[in-house]
């Protein structure tokens, strides 16, 4: 491996932005060289722009503690020193897709962990295991922007992550219909119970947005690329809840399903534990070596225990069994901020990186 790729992180203050500096220190293939924020935040090191709000329970890593911090809006001040973005800003929609814009048009890759151009017709939205053919229309969304090295790629949303790589691997059965509750923690809110204390011993049946979020979002992950465009998938039809619960990481969700082609329980588990993608046959450095792992126990998978399977970055099933209504309902869990966030942006990275679409300036 050469020198390390220059990596900036835009909203580097914010929860997201700190949990992608944890992931990136001492990281094989990068190295934060670059952090900006808001206009606020600008001039002061790393260190003292989160003092007091640094939300994890690991230290500041000692390589990021007296870099500078820029001001996000600088685009071309921030692009000059790097070789790539990650994008995590806590902003409007439109606000975001012109930024991101604005650096991609430097020639800067941008690896968003933001919802804003999730649904932009030339800019993939990848879980590296499942759609990698997606990045094909990177080609297409460069002309549109009039570069030949800047693009946007984007991460989707956290919660769908703990039940859509179960129903992938059961794709040849022809799933029809889903039912999916999902129970989220509340650092996909950017909290922590500090900064929440009304979700001790609270439920909340509501989270903005996140219903359709996790409805329409895994048929754009199962589309097809036609002339340059993602074109989502017309099934299975998906209906969902999402429900925040008091629980600091760890989106769980229960899952019933209906198949065209009902399958048998073993053929079920046997796909599950021989699912693989791109990032473990490249064995990229944050790629879980078992990116599903299965528990037999009946109380299994809990958000405690298990949501750092895999360094964070696998999902866990269990409770896979017959219903009455449904062919099979089964829970899931995935790790919020590190598969559902960070990363699962910093897996894309690694696999763009792998792939030739990003390199040093």
């Amino acid at each position: 491996m050469s020198a390390k790729l220059k990596v900036g992180i835009v909203g580097g203050t914010g929860m997201v932005g700190q949990r992608f500096v944890e992931l990136l220190d001492q990281h094989p293939w990068f190295e934060v060289t670059g952090i900006a924020a808001s206009a606020g935040s600008a001039g002061k090191t790393y260190e003292e722009s989160v003092k007091g709000r640094w939300k994890l329970s690991t230290p500041i890593p000692e390589a990021v503690k007296n870099i500078v911090v820029k001001d996000a809006s600088k685009v071309e001040e921030v692009a000059s020193e790097v070789d790539f973005i990650f994008c995590a800003v806590d902003m409007n929609k439109k606000d975001i897709q012109a930024l991101e814009e604005a650096y991609a048009r430097t020639g800067t890759p941008v690896v968003s962990n933001n919802s804003a151009h999730r649904w932009t017709a030339d800019v993939p939205m990848v879980i590296p295991e499942i759609n990698d053919n997606h990045l094909e229309v990177i080609a297409d969304q460069r002309k549109r922007l009039g570069t030949t090295t800047g693009f946007i790629a984007v991460k989707p949303n956290c919660s769908i992550q703990s039940y859509v790589p179960a129903l992938n691997a059961l794709l040849d059965f022809k799933p029809t219909e889903v039912v999916a509750s999902t129970y989220q923690a509340i650092s996909g809110a950017g909290k922590n119970f500090t900064d929440w204390p009304e979700m001790l011993d609270n439920v909340i049946p509501y989270i903005g947005g996140e219903e359709e979020k996790s409805e329409q979002e895994p048929l754009r992950i199962w589309g097809t690329v036609e002339n340059g465009e993602i074109v989502k998938a017309s099934a299975p039809h998906i209906t969902t809840q999402c429900i925040r619960v008091p629980v600091t990481d760890g989106h769980l969700a229960t899952v019933f399903v209906k198949f065209e082609n009902k399958p048998s329980k073993e053929e079920i588990l046997a796909r599950w534990s021989q699912f693989a993608g791109k990032p473990q046959l490249l064995e990229l450095p944050s790629a879980p070596k078992q990116f599903i792992t299965y528990f037999e126990e009946e109380n299994r998978p809990q958000t405690k225990l298990d949501r750092d399977i895999e360094r964070g970055m696998g999902v866990s099933v269990g409770r896979l069994r017959e219903d009455s209504l449904y062919d099979y309902k089964f829970v899931g869990l995935s790790h919020n901020t590190v598969r559902g966030a960070a990363g699962g942006a910093v897996l894309i990275a690694e696999l763009l990186k792998a792939e030739g679409y990003i390199q040093a300036k």
